[in-house]
């Protein structure tokens, strides 16, 4: 068992009593004013002080720590809120060019799909025929191209009229922009130009993915028509994620590129991530008067444990200074009074700690600045662990 001790030194309450009923009754040999005098000789506070012991067995089973007061740098912090985003090249709506009605689609909202995966296959009849009009001007053009080249050599030897030549020009010219420009069109159509013949000719076009990332949003069906740029998916690719955040324009001439965010997710976890400040808007938002603020995370690794759109706390150190701190484990408190365990003397294996009041500052990275630090001395050693559960024993 531990054991407390609560010592009391020599109150001198009772004392100041007596002395003070001894003076009233010696009134007539002695003046009031020297009456007084005896009272305030004496001091009216009572000193206690409150002792635990422990052997050196019970330090080591309940994993116990001792430390002095450190020197630690601590910051003034801009509080601000905001949420994780990604980049805009991160994120994509995918539609088609040209409409049609959704002939396959197997997919979930929270699916990783990679770049280049069919999402889903459109079919309409217009595509038969755009394919068709291309073969067609194709074809033409081969023969528009020898009639046009032996024009040329007929128009040199003067065996036929320019107007000839200029109208065959003509004819293998327009031709020759038709088939590019059905081609392209073929092209946005994911069909290969050079590979269409007759023989492949399809009904039907897929719609791969842009990006490699997570399906967020599904607005189509099987054998629902999709119009031309309509939305159908959308994606987010979560590999390169950073925080927003908004901070007041008082604030702006404090926060640098380069400094240092500490912030927590709104998830009843008090745990600490870290990131900085990567970029600084130059607009300050007429409504709100907030300046956004662009945030990296230090550790990429850690992206699995966050989402876009998810809110955040954060808190920008913007500078520093050096105070006298101890680990906030080595303070409890109780009733909004704070107590340190400091040891007052080691015999043997036993080990004797006193509990004394502390002001507490500002907390940072697991550390409490001590305002009195000043009534310890440099050398006096405190309960880092295991404080808490001493002290309400």
């Amino acid at each position: 068992m531990m054991k407390i001790v609560k010592n009391f030194k020599t109150s001198a309450f009772t004392v100041s009593i007596l002395l003070s009923a001894f003076s009233t009754s010696l009134s007539s040999c002695s003046s009031n004013s020297a009456s007084d005098g005896l009272v305030n000789e004496v001091s009216m506070e009572e000193n206690t002080m409150e002792t635990f012991e422990i052997t050196e067995q019970q330090f080591t089973s309940s994993v116990m720590k001792m430390g002095q007061l450190e020197v630690k740098p601590f910051h003034d912090l801009v509080k601000a809120n905001g949420m994780f985003d990604v980049p805009p090249e991160n994120r994509a709506s995918v539609s088609s060019y040209f409409g049609g009605t959704v002939k396959s689609i197997q997919l979930l909202p929270g699916e990783k799909v990679k770049k280049g995966q069919i999402l889903f296959v459109l079919e309409n009849p217009d595509f038969v025929q755009l394919q068709q009009e291309y073969l067609e001007a194709k074809s033409q053009l081969h023969y528009l191209e020898s009639d046009y080249e032996r024009q040329k050599n007929l128009v040199k030897d003067s065996v036929t009229s320019r107007k000839n030549f200029l109208k065959a020009e003509s004819d293998f010219l327009s031709t020759q922009v038709k088939v590019e420009s059905i081609g392209k069109k073929l092209m946005l159509m994911n069909i290969s130009p050079s590979n269409l013949t007759f023989e492949t000719i399809r009904s039907s076009i897929s719609i791969p993915s842009p990006i490699t990332g997570y399906i967020t949003k599904i607005n189509i069906n099987l054998g629902e028509f999709l119009n031309p740029a309509e939305t159908a998916i959308s994606l987010v690719n979560t590999d390169h994620l950073h925080l927003e955040i908004n901070i007041f324009e008082k604030d702006l001439s404090s926060v640098k590129i380069g400094q240092h965010i500490l912030f927590n997710i709104q998830n009843g976890s008090e745990m600490d991530y870290e990131a900085t400040v990567h970029l600084v808007n130059k607009t300050i938002d007429p409504e709100n008067r907030t300046i956004g603020i662009h945030g990296h995370l230090i550790d990429e690794s850690l992206n699995d444990l966050f989402t876009p759109g998810m809110y955040l706390e954060a808190r920008i150190e913007v500078s520093s200074g050096s105070v006298l701190a101890l680990p906030e484990a080595a303070v409890v408190d109780m009733e909004n009074n704070y107590y340190v365990l400091v040891l007052d003397q080691q015999t043997g294996e036993n080990y004797s700690f006193v509990k004394k009041e502390v002001q507490i500052g500002a907390k940072s990275n697991g550390f409490v600045e001590i305002i009195n630090a000043k009534s310890f001395k440099n050398s006096d050693q405190f309960l880092t662990s295991g404080a808490f559960d001493l002290i309400l024993e």
